[in-house]
């Protein structure tokens, strides 16, 4: 699967900006770019509302240099690269520091190897969170966390958030506490890693539903109503079994 890198650009110059927005669209299609900013302050702000993957921060702006973004939050959880037109001995400070930069007028070939190094480290990064929840799954009984793959990348949903599961063709339609996710797997796939997990339970050939999130139940209509104003179907195949469970 391709890595796509959601990107943001801070830079009090509009010239600078549109440099690197057009090099980056033309030499590097795997950068998404979010948004463009003239100050730091605009950039903390789209920072916190697009959750980007990496910054191009240029350091000498009015008001607040670029590396005072460390002061606006408790945690950095995404990559920074510094674009400076600093000289050659100030380089040296960026490299010392193990921080990455690009020096103005931006290259091609050092915006593109920067590139392939922000998508090195996502792909490790999502390894890893991969790693961490197969390590997690195997020490329960039950799959506690799955995760899930669409065009904005990869997103961890914990089995006991789900609401139910709906079938769309060779899709599914996963419902949450928060949002619905259209994912390109069949029902079936789910129905299989959800096995032995007693809260969910295969109700129709389109649904999978979690019994803890059933408000109520309709005998005539054959319809379940859940949390989230949610309805699902009941195949009347199904509907001894599905009593059975609600009786327990």
């Amino acid at each position: 699967m391709e890595i796509k890198i959601n990107a943001i650009i801070v830079d009090d110059e509009s010239s600078a900006r549109d440099v690197l927005l057009n090099l980056l669209n033309r030499f590097c299609p795997e950068v998404k770019i979010l948004n463009t900013c003239s100050n730091l302050i605009e950039g903390v702000e789209s920072i916190k509302s697009n959750k980007p993957d990496v910054v191009f921060l240029d350091i000498e702006m009015p008001n607040y240099a670029g590396y005072e973004i460390v002061s606006f939050f408790n945690e950095i959880d995404f990559d920074i690269v510094f674009v400076t037109a600093y000289d050659k001995y100030a380089i040296k400070a960026f490299e010392v520091s193990a921080v990455d930069y690009i020096l103005k007028p931006v290259e091609i070939d050092r915006l593109r190897e920067t590139v392939l190094r922000l998508i090195e480290q996502k792909t490790f990064r999502r390894m890893r969170e991969q790693y961490k929840i197969l390590s997690e799954n195997l020490k329960n009984e039950e799959v506690c966390k799955i995760i899930i793959r669409s065009n904005n990348g990869q997103k961890i949903i914990k089995t006991k958030d789900i609401i139910a599961i709906e079938a769309n063709e060779s899709y599914s339609c996963i419902y949450t506490m928060k949002d619905k996710q259209l994912v390109s797997k069949n029902l079936k796939h789910f129905e299989n890693v959800l096995e032995g997990n007693s809260s969910f339970f295969r109700c129709h050939k389109s649904w999978i539903v979690n019994i803890l999130e059933i408000t109520s139940f309709s005998k005539s209509k054959l319809e379940i109503k859940l949390s989230k104003n949610i309805c699902a179907k009941l195949s009347k195949y199904k509907k001894a079994d599905f009593e059975r469970i609600l009786l327990k």
